[in-house]
């Protein structure tokens, strides 16, 4: 397939599968977690009289600049049914939003989550892409400047982007218009002391594709070596059989390898 055919085709798979979830689960639609029109949540709520019920947040992917919370109910296809809400978190992509707002967007929606759903039985993150690179950023928080911190039990770093600087130069920076200084600040890589202050005790799962892209697999294994000589809770998986849409997109199926890691992670298997 061309390049704009892969997309279009990953577009339709996250569509159809955020469809089906609608579908299947008790949903909250554009929740809001703030003032701005971009602000808003998805939440997809399992019928379970249960109080064990962990919340996992996904943060979609597109480069910082495509997709919304609209595509991003997919994975809720097989976690509703196992007891786990859902909540899918849309924020301010380029050009309308920059790299500083959209971080702070995710972590007020992270606070906004826990200030609704104080009576889950554990907080989880999975983000791909640049979710995952917007996760890892909410992992880096400094909560003292919040109302609350927000005790995250697992993260799933799903072909994250963990240094900002090599894209400065490429066609995803033209709608972002990072300089430099954004770009270091908001580099997970560069981090990783205020990430082992905040969330020493989140299990962080790093996930890269067999077939992702040289520089993917490069960010993802040497994000990995950091936060492990670190003394983190942190595991590499290397996914086989994916590249770096598939990776994602398969987390509809509950017989999906990273499908099982998760309900694992979150005592749900």
């Amino acid at each position: 397939m061309s390049a704009d055919d892969v997309i279009k085709a990953h577009v339709k798979a996250l569509k159809e599968g955020t469809e089906r979830a609608r579908g299947l689960a008790q949903t909250l639609l554009n929740v809001p977690y703030g003032e701005g029109d971009g602000e808003k949540l998805d939440v997809y709520i399992p019928s379970t009289n249960s109080l064990d019920v962990p919340l996992v947040i996904y943060l979609h992917g597109g480069y910082w600049q495509f997709l919304s919370k609209e595509d991003s109910g997919f994975m809720a296809v097989p976690l509703v049914g196992k007891g786990v809400v859902v909540v899918a978190v849309g924020y301010d992509i380029a050009p309308k939003g920059n790299m500083d707002l959209m971080v702070s967007q995710v972590r007020r929606s992270v606070v906004s989550v826990v200030q609704q759903y104080s009576h889950i039985s554990g907080l989880y993150l999975c983000g791909h892409s640049a979710g995952a690179h917007l996760a890892a950023m909410v992992l880096s928080t400094d909560w003292s400047e919040y109302s609350i911190t927000p005790q995250i039990k697992g993260a799933f770093l799903v072909s994250g982007i963990y240094d900002l600087l090599p894209i400065l130069s490429t066609y995803v920076n033209e709608p972002l218009k990072m300089t430099e200084e954004v770009a270091v600040r908001n580099s997970p890589s560069q981090l990783v002391p205020q990430l082992k202050l905040s969330s020493s005790s989140c299990h962080i799962i790093v996930a890269v594709a067999e077939n992702d892209s040289p520089e993917f697999r490069k960010q993802s294994e040497e994000y990995y070596k950091t936060l492990e000589v670190s003394g983190l809770d942190v595991t590499l998986e290397d996914v086989a059989n994916t590249d770096h849409f598939s990776i994602i997109e398969q987390l509809v199926d509950g017989e999906y390898h990273l499908t099982k890691l998760l309900l694992e992670t979150m005592g749900k298997s």
